[in-house]
């Protein structure tokens, strides 16, 4: 939070979106302490610094030592033997300029924690939980109890008696368009059919833009009981109402909730409170640690069998008083062998989820820990039990000794000496990156790490990216990161790239470049680079490491070869394309007029710009144009021109800045006055369908024009924003001051307007298909030949001049594109009775942006790389891995087994996606074999008779004998006409056999050039 409580907006971007303005100025008003500066303290302390609290204290008494290194990610070797709270406070201060962080090396006591909203402790023993959690419930003060052990973790929250939930699970309200309202009691409402409505019974709805039954828009929320789970639900009596007409939008509207918790001391004995029945042995079991500590002093030995014999014996104790009907011992004694374990993944994760419950006690948004919650990652260990000594687990002195007690010397060696490739270094890859510096990846002699971005820090980044601080702005994501990373870790091997992934970067990550790798993690944010990336690891056979986040949802999956199905392809249906009648004519969401602007913007700053500068640079552009059909050439040609003549010649280029206020002021008349009108015209506000239906209704929302007022502010905003972008495009200087801006409007002369009954305005995509496919009419030919004429003259090239395409950016407040983007959404809102969103609102739509905190991101990347291990491991069981979806808001988790692979059947036999045909195209060092050859190696190989065969779209073979002689890359070339690049060491060829042609599914033939 920034001074006089103004919310950092361009700092805090992606997560505002996740927690609103109002949660925002919630937290910035409140302290947190953090107790315990090892793995977990600070993985929490960072998380709920980069969310924006008002301060945070970090307490500590210790000192560093080797082990802390495993997790701690800023303590470093040169702090062995200082106190962990000092030696990160600088560190964690640079996180976030508008959190103060202090250091406290002093031991916990009561008035120190009276001085804080929410108290934290980590790495605690049960009688200071017991104790400080009493005094913060009598107190009001929130309290949260985290800790892990080894594989193990385990999070207890305290909120007090009557903590007040504002917003239980962030969700943006419900909202439903209105097909209908019938007088009654009780009254049903009816939505419309584009979109279910999604409220659920019980909910409390309240209503605008009713026209008839008008006194719904008056009254206060309303419950609702749900007739259709779809598209109805039932209200109160509206017997005594008007009569509906037509039109509205209900909106459900969030209720408060009160909740009540109990204090460590109680919840202990209450395993209701248990998220979980699996984890009533955790409970017990991190119980009967405090003890074994208290009695021994220390925590059991790594595989120390006597030791977990021991802490065996007090959960059996404990159970006598919990009378648990079954003792899971078998987790009990792995926690015992790895208890002094200290792995960064379990920290991410643990600390992720932590982090989250801190903010909601200070903001009151989403729904606590109501109030246990355990988790363990013991299938990370061997799946078989091994026989190692319990000296291949003891303390070496190295800053993995956190990880060598869970796992040994030996798996750390080979951690070290493994190669893998990271595609993304934004808000996961720097999670992912710190986590492989924490555990040693690539950190061997024989051992490297590869990650490329082609993207450059943002100021927008710096809230949940932590690698990146406000100096690293405008530099390479990939560069700094692996910069922050060997900081942390100077053993790492790290090479950063700035290459895109896609065909286009084939030459870079090529046969070779998979081949060498061990695997491969993927932090990337859309779902097309998901894909490309895991059809590689599945052409190479490589193991892919996946995760992604939605605000408080995140999701991981782990890609085995031969093991698991892979990600799989693009789901087309997901994509909900906006109608473009819809679009153009009939909007009834904000959706719609953010997209219509979106579209102004480019079709008005970017592609006219673009077409005359194609047209002065290329001399075929009219010729392609042409080729497009009349409808868009006409289009075309027309903005080009019109760009070319100065506005007192008729044309649209501007000599000055008050023709670019001209230009703004003529437009807002086109679009939110003329239009209109045209459209009411062909479509008269009462005209009904040919079923005798009123044609507005529904989703058809009847507009109304505007008449333009200089004093009011959209109107105003939408004239400064598009003269100045108008300008830029065409090396005009503009300006902000509205006062002169409204003395030149004064003079502007608006063409009067008069609706023409020739005008054709489609009602449906398909009416607008047919339009733009019927052929052009003789006043349209001339038009285009005129057009021809004009732009054929030479003279016409050589006095123009180049404009200046605009590249939409959503997240620079100086360069009026969000401005405009607003403005022009928001009029043409008006116009339909939409009601209008504000700025930030309306970026996230505009701009498609991700929300995104940085809770999410370090849980989502903690599990990642518990699976990481079990790959390490080699782990070849399909039950031993784990994908996961969760909602941290609501503290929702489902960990599930992935798929295994689908069989499909050639010939009799089965294969998976993971099966090919490998053949080496020249082998021993001999002359490439012809295709005959290669029908040949695969009947002889195979029993399988080639019948086609297709290299991409192209189908390189048909049966054609003639083609037998020649080499399989000179086919290739022949049928495709491109070269194969020198880089391509690998031909992916698609085959059909005599054996099944029938069959839909063949493994691939990869034809290898080495």
């Amino acid at each position: 939070m920034s001074e006089a409580g103004r919310i950092d907006e361009g700092f805090y971007s992606r997560q505002l979106y996740v927690l609103g303005h109002d949660a925002m100025h919630r937290m910035g008003k409140a302290n947190v302490l953090i107790a315990g500066m090892r793995g977990l303290g600070v993985e929490i302390a960072k998380n709920v610094i980069l969310s924006g609290v008002k301060s945070v204290t970090v307490q500590d008494e210790v000192q560093t030592v080797w082990a802390d290194l495993s997790s701690q990610f800023f303590l470093k070797e040169a702090h062995l033997g200082q106190n962990r709270a000092t030696c990160s406070l600088q560190q964690l201060s640079a996180l976030n300029p508008h959190v103060l962080v202090k250091a406290h090396t002093g031991p916990l006591h009561d008035d120190l924690l009276r001085q804080f909203q929410v108290v934290v402790l980590t790495d605690s023993s049960l009688d200071d939980q017991k104790r400080f959690g009493d005094l913060c419930h009598s107190h009001g003060i929130q309290f949260i109890v985290a800790d892990t052990r080894g594989l193990c973790g385990q999070l207890f929250c305290d909120f007090g008696e009557k903590f007040v939930v504002l917003d239980k699970d962030g969700e943006v309200p419900k909202s439903a368009m209105i097909q209908s309202i019938t007088k009654g009691n009780p009254g049903e409402v009816f939505c419309t059919d584009d979109q279910k409505h999604g409220l659920r019974d019980g909910s409390k709805v309240s209503f605008s833009n009713v026209q008839g039954m008008t006194e719904l828009n008056h009254i206060g929320p309303v419950e609702i009981r749900v007739r259709d789970q779809q598209y109805s639900f039932s209200i109160g009596d509206t017997s005594a109402f008007s009569e509906y007409e037509r039109g509205g939008v209900v909106t459900e509207v969030k209720q408060p909730c009160m909740m009540s918790f109990k204090p460590l001391s109680e919840a202990l004995l209450d395993h209701k409170l248990l998220t979980k029945n699996d984890y009533n042995t955790l409970h017990l079991a991190f119980q009967a640690l405090h003890s074994f500590v208290k009695r021994e002093g220390r925590l059991p030995c790594p595989r120390s069998k006597p030791d977990a014999d021991a802490l065996i014996a007090i959960v059996r104790q404990l159970n006598e008083v919990a009378q648990l009907e079954q003792l899971d011992e078998a987790a009990v004694r792995n926690l015992s062998y790895t208890a002094q374990g200290d792995l960064a993944p379990v920290n991410a994760f643990i600390g992720g989820l932590a982090a989250q419950e801190v903010i909601k006690a200070c903001s009151g948004k989403f729904t606590p820990l109501q109030q246990w919650l355990y988790f363990d990652g013991l299938k990370c260990l061997p799946e078989e039990e091994d026989q190692l000594a319990e000296s291949c687990f003891s303390a070496r002195g190295t800053r993995y000794d956190g990880q060598i007690a869970v796992f040994g010397s030996a798996f750390q060696e080979k951690l070290e000496r493994l190669k893998y490739f990271l595609v993304g270094a934004g808000a996961i890859g720097c999670e992912l990156l710190k986590n492989f510096a924490l555990i040693g990846l690539g950190a061997g002699e024989e051992g490297h790490i590869t990650v490329t971005d082609m993207d450059f820090i943002e100021r927008s980044n710096l809230n949940r990216q932590f690698l990146f601080r406000s100096g690293d702005i405008g530099k390479p994501k990939s560069e700094v990161a692996a910069k922050a990373v060997r900081e942390m870790n100077p053993r790492i091997n790290i090479t950063p790239h700035q290459n895109r992934l896609d065909p286009d970067s084939e030459e870079v990550y090529d046969y070779n470049f998979f081949n060498g790798l061990d695997g491969v993690a993927a932090a990337l944010d859309n779902v097309e680079a998901r894909v490309y990336l895991d059809g590689l690891c599945v052409q190479h056979k490589k193991p892919m490491l996946e995760g992604g986040t939605l605000g408080s949802q995140g999701h991981t999956l782990v890609v085995v070869p031969h093991l698991t199905d892979s990600y799989g392809r693009v789901n087309s249906s997901s994509n909900k394309a906006i109608p473009l009648c819809t679009l153009k004519n009939f909007p009834h969401r904000i959706e719609h007029t953010l997209q219509w602007a979106r579209d102004q913007f480019e079709g008005l700053f970017k592609q006219t710009p673009e077409n005359l500068n194609l047209f002065l640079g290329d001399a075929g552009f009219i010729e392609r144009t042409l080729g497009h059909g009349d409808a868009e050439a006409l289009e075309v040609l027309g903005g080009v021109w019109s760009s070319l003549e100065d506005m007192n010649a008729g044309g649209q280029r501007p000599t000055s800045w008050e023709d670019c206020v001209t230009w703004a002021r003529c437009k807002w008349e086109t679009l939110y006055n003329n239009e209109i009108r045209q459209l009411l015209h062909c479509f008269p506000s009462g005209q009904v369908t040919s079923t005798g239906l009123p044609f507005w209704s529904g989703s058809k929302r009847c507009p109304h024009p505007l008449t333009f007022n200089p004093n009011n502010t959209t109107h105003m905003e939408y004239v400064v924003a598009a003269a100045n972008l108008y300008g830029q495009i065409n090396g005009v200087n503009g300006t902000r001051d509205c006062a002169s801006i409204r003395k030149i409007l004064e003079e502007v002369r608006v063409p009067s307007f008069s609706s023409q009954s020739s005008v054709k305005i489609s009602a449906t995509d398909e009416e607008m298909k047919a339009e733009k496919d019927r052929d052009s009419d003789d006043a349209e030919k001339a038009r285009l030949e005129e057009l021809k004429g004009k732009l054929a003259s030479p003279s016409v090239k050589s006095s123009a001049m180049q404009m200046n395409p605009m590249d939409f950016e959503k997240d620079d407040d100086s360069n009026f594109h969000m401005d405009y983007i607003v403005a022009a959404s928001n009029l043409r809102a008006e116009n339909y009775n939409i009601p209008a969103v504000d700025r930030h609102q309306s970026k996230r739509i505009a701009g498609r942006i991700i929300p995104a905190i940085a809770t999410t991101t370090a849980a989502v990347a903690g599990l990642m790389c518990l699976e990481l291990y079990k790959l390490v491991q080699g782990h070849q069981k399909i039950s031993s891995y784990r994908g996961a979806y969760f909602t941290l808001s609501v503290q929702h988790f489902v960990f599930s087994w992935p798929s295994p692979p689908k069989h499909f059947e050639v010939a009799g036999k089965k294969y998976t996606l993971w099966d090919d045909f490998l053949v080496e195209g020249r082998r021993g060092g001999q002359q490439e074999m012809t295709l005959g050859d290669l029908i040949q190696y695969l009947k002889e190989q195979y029993s399988l008779s080639i019948t086609q065969l297709y290299y991409g779209q192209a189908a390189i073979y048909m049966g054609q004998e003639e083609r037998h002689q020649k080499s399989v890359s000179d086919v290739v070339r022949m049928v495709t006409r491109k070269d194969i690049p020198p880089h391509k060491k690998m031909l992916e060829l698609i085959p059909s056999f005599a054996e099944d042609e029938d069959s839909d599914s063949a493994p691939p033939i990869r034809y290898l050039l080495l």
